[in-house]
């Protein structure tokens, strides 16, 4: 599909009903492409596909909770019968935003749940998904992470762990696939205007600094998506698209030890709960 992978594609998109997920879905329509919608949002969820709909697209909606190998393998079978083929592209968008306490304080409840749903969703859709991918002969992964991944900030322990297990596994994914016609492509924001911290993870002062600066710096999910889609087609690998992302990538390689001891002192004005 080269180029054009993202135009016409079958695609599925987890993480559909709201923010990136529902910004993907929806540009993807406009592509004319045919999206499978997933989520555990149920209202969320028929909500994209009826926006989609309205505006002459075409979408299903699959619920599904990508911590359960079971349900992906569910949503999976699903988008073959539903495509009616392999699909073209698949979104492992699914997330939630985690933050507030230092290791030792966060609950354990919080890692796990966070990671549940941040790396293991990712991991169990590429399971699933790559090797359809690869016997079909061609496609594309989208892989959703953060900036968070590189910048490890204080107080966002499981957060960053989790993308930072995203990174890592689509460069390992990237490195497999070369050569084939399947690409891989991994987005890493910093601030984009969704719902992610209004989630019960994320303590009261953390939170209402990250929507502030949202707010005022954020990019909006349709830019993100389409960003990443356009990068996609032209092969590209990281997709980090906002300039405050790319100064802090490039800061944390050049200067590793000092970035990581400015992070610690600017963490210390994050306000507590």
């Amino acid at each position: 599909m080269g180029r054009q992978r993202t135009r016409n594609a079958g695609a599925v998109v987890t993480g559909a009903g709201s923010g990136i997920g529902r910004a993907f879905a929806r540009e993807l329509a406009r592509r004319d492409g045919r999206v499978v919608c997933s989520d555990v949002d149920e209202i969320g969820l028929k909500e994209t596909v009826d926006l989609i709909a309205s505006a002459g697209g075409e979408a299903v909606a699959v619920g599904c909770d990508v911590r359960d190998l079971g349900q992906v393998q569910a949503l999976h079978d699903t988008a073959v019968d539903w495509l009616g083929h392999a699909p073209h592209l698949v979104i492992n968008n699914a997330g939630i935003g985690a933050g507030g306490k230092v290791v030792g304080e966060a609950p354990m409840a919080d890692w796990q749940q966070t990671i549940g749903v941040n790396l293991w969703g990712v991991i169990h859709g590429c399971h699933v998904f790559v090797p359809t991918l690869r016997e079909a002969g061609r496609g594309g992964v989208i892989n959703v992470a953060s900036a968070a991944g590189f910048t490890a900030a204080p107080r966002m322990g499981a957060y960053n762990v989790s993308k930072a297990g995203v990174v890592s596994l689509s460069e390992t994914l990237a490195a497999e696939l070369a050569g084939s016609r399947i690409a891989v492509t991994v987005l890493c924001p910093t601030f984009v205007k969704t719902n992610i911290f209004d989630g019960e993870l994320i303590d009261a002062g953390a939170a209402g600094l990250a929507r502030k600066i949202a707010r005022v710096a954020g990019f909006s999910a349709d830019r993100v998506a389409r960003t990443t889609l356009d990068a996609h087609d032209k092969g590209r690998l990281y997709v980090v698209p906002q300039l405050d992302a790319q100064l802090l990538w490039r800061t944390k390689r050049l200067l590793p030890a000092p970035y990581t001891r400015a992070a610690g002192l600017l963490g210390r004005f994050v306000p507590d709960e």
